[in-house]
C-alpha cells in the first residue's frame, strides 16, 4: 500500500494521544478505492472516538499531523475525528470534533489554540465520507466498520454530493477536471445507485453519457491517472466546460425530481 509507513506511525502516534478513547481509524478515498495517485490524490482518514477530546490533546495531535503531513502526498493528509454517537445510528448534517486538510496548515502551525475554537460544527462531507467507508473503507485500527458505522440513508448521501457539485457551472473553469468527474460519478450514483471514485466515475461517464461530452470526460480521466494539469484556458474550452457542466447539472436535477429525494436546489 502506497504511504503504508506513515500510515503505521499515524496510527500508533494517535493511539497514544487518544488511549481508551480512540475506538478506530478507518481509510477511505482513493487510496481505499484502488485509484490512488500520489500527484492528484490525498490520503483521506476518519477518527472515531467515545467521548469529546479535550483542547490540549486537540492541540497535541495537530501538531503531529502537520508533520506527518508534510511526508504525505502533495495534496496532504484530509482527516475528520467523529464521536461514536453520531456514526451508529448515522446523524446529517454530522458533528465532528476536530477536521483537518492541507488548507490550513499554516494556521495550524500559527495558532492551533484559534483553530480548535474555530474549526468545529457540521460537515455534509462525512455523509460521503462514511458511505464510502462502508463500501469500501479500510480499518487501519479498532473497531470492524460495521460495527462502527451505520447506513447512511440516500437522501443524505445525494444532498452531501449535491453540496459539493451544486455550484459547478462555475467551479468547472477553475478545476475542471475535478468537477467533471465529480459530476459523472454523482450522475452514476442517481441513475445507476453505483458509489464510485473519480477514475470509476469518469469510465461510467464514458460509456453513459452523449458522444459530444466523451472527449471531454476522456481528457479529465486522462489528467487524473496522468501527472497532467486540465485546463480551459481559452474561450472555446471555457464554452465546452460550462456546457458539460449545465447538461450535467440537469440530468441530476432531474433524477433528483423523479427519484423524490427532498434537496432545496
Amino acid at each position: 500500500m502506497f504511504y503504508e509507513e506513515l500510515l503505521t506511525h499515524f496510527v500508533e502516534m494517535s493511539k497514544y494521544i487518544f488511549g481508551d478513547n480512540l475506538l478506530g481509524i478507518y481509510l477511505h478515498g482513493s487510496l481505499a478505492m484502488g485509484c490512488f495517485n500520489p500527484q492528484k490524490s490525498d490520503l483521506d482518514l476518519i477518527l472515531v472516538v467515545k467521548n469529546n477530546i479535550s483542547h490540549a490533546r486537540k492541540i497535541e495531535f495537530l501538531k503531529n499531523v502537520v508533520k506527518f503531513n508534510e511526508e504525505a502526498p502533495q495534496k496532504g493528509i484530509e482527516l475528520s475525528i467523529v464521536k461514536r454517537e453520531f456514526c451508529k445510528p448515522f446523524v446529517y448534517p454530522t458533528p465532528y470534533e476536530l477536521h483537518f486538510s492541507n488548507t490550513y496548515v499554516d494556521w495550524v502551525k500559527e495558532n492551533p489554540e484559534d483553530y480548535i475554537e474555530k474549526i468545529i460544527g457540521t460537515d455534509k462531507d462525512l455523509a460521503a465520507h462514511f458511505t464510502i467507508i462502508n463500501k469500501f473503507g479500510i480499518a487501519l485500527y479498532g473497531a470492524p466498520i460495521s460495527e462502527i458505522f451505520g447506513k447512511v440513508p440516500k437522501s443524505s448521501y445525494v444532498d452531501s454530493i449535491w453540496y459539493d457539485i451544486e455550484n459547478a457551472r462555475e467551479d468547472i473553469l477553475s478545476n475542471p477536471m475535478y468537477v467533471t468527474l465529480n459530476l459523472c460519478r454523482v450522475l452514476a450514483y442517481l441513475k445507476d445507485e453505483l458509489v464510485l471514485s473519480k477514475k470509476t466515475g469518469g469510465e461510467w461517464g464514458i460509456s453513459h453519457l452523449p458522444d459530444e461530452y466523451i472527449p471531454f470526460v476522456n481528457h479529465a480521466l486522462h489528467c487524473y491517472l496522468n501527472d497532467e494539469t486540465m485546463k480551459v484556458d481559452s474561450k472555446d474550452k471555457s464554452d465546452v466546460a460550462i456546457g458539460f457542466a449545465d447538461y450535467m447539472l440537469m440530468q441530476i436535477r432531474e433524477e433528483i425530481t423523479l427519484q423524490n429525494i427532498d434537496l432545496k436546489i
